[in-house]
């Protein structure tokens, strides 16, 4: 029996998103399938399917990190990208904690949404073949110094520049200027993805295969 085709499983109740994602993601040359809420595509969902699922936080019913979630419980390892308009640390940490592949914030650009299905797929496709454990993620800290790792520990805890500088000794100025090289030696381009750096560091090896 030939494999299930690799899909994006696109969930969010605005219907011009919905649209936009399967016409761009087509374009790319993407298999998608489109979903109103959560329900919809759990009541469509079967064990052989494969791909990834890209899925608003905010939904009518259960949200996406409650989809993340009954997909766990289900025994699927499909991979999850979250999008959202009302982002913050704490959601993205829950997501992250849950092995979602990114979190990205509304509006993102193309590249963002396209980089992100890249890492599931590629995360799909490495589970399909049984392939070997990616690289260690924790070797991407180490090019960070004693202090900069204590801020991003603080950081990735949901907390702001001011508290950070008050539980460290140092001022907010101080705490932006190491966040700033923190996020330049990553390569990470906002704080949600140096959560997702972070936590992928801490996972024990081979967690995120």
């Amino acid at each position: 029996m030939p494999a299930e085709p690799l899909t994006v499983y696109v969930v969010d109740d605005d219907a011009s998103v919905r649209d936009s994602l399967g016409l761009l993601l087509g374009i790319e040359g993407y298999r998608t399938a489109l979903f109103a809420d959560a329900e919809a595509f759990l009541a469509a969902w079967r064990p052989e399917w494969r791909g990834c699922v890209v899925a608003d936080l905010r939904l009518p019913g259960a949200g996406g990190d409650e989809l993340q979630a009954a997909l766990i419980a289900r025994g699927s390892a499909l991979p999850v990208v979250i999008i959202t308009a009302h982002g913050d640390v704490p959601s993205a940490r829950a997501a992250f904690l849950s092995s979602a592949v990114d979190f990205l914030e509304k509006p993102f650009d193309h590249a963002q949404l396209l980089a992100a299905l890249g890492a599931a797929f590629e995360r799909e496709e490495r589970l399909l073949s049984q392939a070997g454990p990616r690289p260690r993620a924790s070797a991407r800290l180490d090019v960070l110094t004693t202090r900069e790792r204590q801020v991003l520990d603080h950081a990735v805890r949901g907390l702001h520049a001011k508290e950070i500088g008050a539980e460290l000794g140092i001022s907010p100025r101080t705490v932006e200027v190491h966040k700033a090289r923190i996020m330049a030696k990553l390569g990470a381009r906002n704080v949600m993805e140096l959560v997702r750096i972070a936590l992928d560091a801490q996972a024990p090896p081979g967690a995120q295969d």
